[in-house]
């Protein structure tokens, strides 16, 4: 499946719950995520609708790198199949 393009940070926030990322807080325009899977992480995701491709690119990249998925699979976890 391909990434979406018309995604946007708070969705993605919500998506990210499948993967045990909770929000834990927003200052202006910004959601931060912890997860405690393998051991204590935190990402922050812009709250723009949509988010710029290279931005979501580099989150889902992140987010596949600490838990140790390929992040094609991690994309088709999030939006389908």
């Amino acid at each position: 499946m391909k990434m979406p393009r018309d995604i946007g940070g708070e969705e993605l926030a919500k998506l990210l719950e499948k993967c045990a990322y909770k929000i834990t807080r927003q200052t202006g325009s910004h959601i931060r995520l912890t997860t405690m899977e393998r051991e204590e992480y935190h990402i922050t995701i812009p709250k723009h609708k949509p988010l710029r491709v290279g931005t979501l690119n580099s989150i889902l990249g992140d987010v596949a790198m600490h838990l140790n998925m390929e992040k094609q699979k991690l994309i088709d976890m999030l939006f389908g199949r």
